[in-house]
Formats: structure tokens, sequence, C-alpha cells
């Protein structure tokens, strides 16, 4: 999977959450609590869901240092890649 793809897919799940949320206009670099209106059930339902869709685990410790696109997507990328390494 490409980290577009992957940036996809966080994308479209971050707006499931967030319905509200316009995916062109969240910034890959800025943290997703400024910039959407999520709480932490949100957030939790959120790694719910990109592990149901990826098949990626994200522990409560990693939540607080994954919180922007670019990081969530370095992230699972790095997690994808060692899989299948």
């Amino acid at each position: 999977m490409t980290s577009d793809e992957i940036r996809e897919t966080v994308l479209r799940m971050l707006c499931e959450v967030a319905p509200e949320a316009d995916p062109a206009r969240i910034r890959g670099d800025i943290d997703l609590r400024d910039q959407l209106d999520i709480d932490s059930m949100d957030l939790l339902n959120f790694v719910i869901a990109m592990h149901e869709q990826l098949h990626v685990d994200i522990p409560e410790n990693e939540y607080g240092r994954l919180g922007t696109v670019d990081l969530l997507v370095e992230y699972i990328g790095d997690q994808l890649a060692a899989r299948t390494a």
C-alpha cells in the first residue's frame, strides 16, 4: 500500500468520525484536534476504524505522538512494511 493510499484511507476514516470535516482542507502537518472538533471518543472510534480497514494496531501509548495526518501515514506505513518484511 502506498503512502497516498494510506493517506486517502486515513482521511476517509477521519471524515467518518468527523462528518463535517472537508478532507481537502485537512492539513497533514497540523494537529488533528486543532483542525477538527474531535474528542477522545472520536479518536478511539478513528483508531478502531483504522484497525478494521488496515489491520494495523495503534497502541494507546502511541496516540499522543500520532496527532497529525502525516505522522499517522508514516506510522501506518511502517507497521504495514514491518508486517510484510
